[in-house]
């Protein structure tokens, strides 16, 4: 990686998060959009973005809630409280309420695609026994 040293902090380029994530570089901006990561700029006109250890995190931690499910404001707001100094145990109320309803909404659709693959059980096995009963017949 392409780390510059900058004090005791580790920085990296937009370039070695994208290789470390298996990310485009596209996303990352999309990412800074959307306020979840913050870079510091350098170079002419701001142009070069430099990210620090947080920044690192804050990327990580979105790829999990994105995992997760949650959407990019969710995590933002989940992302930002754990930057806050304050106290955890709201932190942890919201996050678990997130994960309550999310776990709700893959349990619901689930069950959704548990009834679908009933009923593609239950045509098949009508198509098998039409099927069977043209193959008798035809044979006779």
């Amino acid at each position: 990686m392409d780390r510059m040293a900058s004090s005791s902090v580790s920085t990296y380029t937009i370039s070695d998060l994208a290789r470390e994530f298996e990310l485009t570089t596209r996303a990352i901006r999309f990412y800074e959009d959307m306020g979840l990561l913050q870079p510091e700029r350098s170079g002419p006109g701001g142009r070069n973005r430099i990210y620090t250890t947080r920044d690192r995190t804050r990327l990580r931690l979105t790829l999990r809630a994105k995992r997760l499910g949650l959407s990019l404001t969710e995590a933002r707001e989940l992302i930002d409280m754990y930057d806050s100094p304050r106290d955890t145990g709201p932190q942890l109320r919201k996050f678990l309420a997130i994960l309550a309803e999310h776990r709700g909404q893959l349990e619901e659709q689930m069950a959704e695609m548990q009834a679908n693959l009933d009923e593609v059980r239950s045509h098949e096995k009508e198509a098998r026994a039409l099927l069977a009963r043209m193959d008798k017949t035809a044979k006779s």
